[in-house]
């Protein structure tokens, strides 16, 4: 995965402008600041915010996120395993859904942030 391209930022929880500045206040397991987004980068100055409630489409994105893991989860159960039964599938949805909840967060925050935001190589602050 090469640095300029969406997947760079998405998988680094990057600037999507820069690819180098840190897009959340930290990191996506520290609850205190879960899903916290920076005001600017710190590298190119980019205000990550673009209007009031930008980050409510988010929640659709996080969405998508949590139907692809309930579909992973519940195939991974019928294909790789047998007589698994549904109070155990719905056990290891409710707990991986949970365990992966804070990352997904700030995951659909940095991909939401992608679709309006794009990488400029020479996005950098002059100092």
């Amino acid at each position: 995965m090469k640095k300029g391209s969406k997947l760079y930022s998405i998988a680094h929880l990057t600037c999507p402008q820069c690819n180098e500045g840190k897009f959340l206040v930290s990191h996506p397991y520290d609850l205190s600041h879960a899903g916290d987004v920076r005001e600017n980068c710190e590298v190119c100055g980019l205000k990550y915010s673009k209007e009031p409630g930008f980050y409510y489409g988010a929640m659709y994105v996080s969405y998508a996120l949590g139907v692809a893991l309930f579909v992973t989860i519940w195939t991974s159960c019928n294909l790789f395993f047998d007589n698994v039964g549904v109070w155990t599938q719905i056990g290891l949805v409710v707990f991986f859904s949970i365990a992966f909840s804070p990352y997904l967060f700030a995951l659909s925050k940095i991909i939401w942030a992608n679709f309006f935001i794009h990488y400029k190589p020479d996005a950098k602050l002059s100092k």
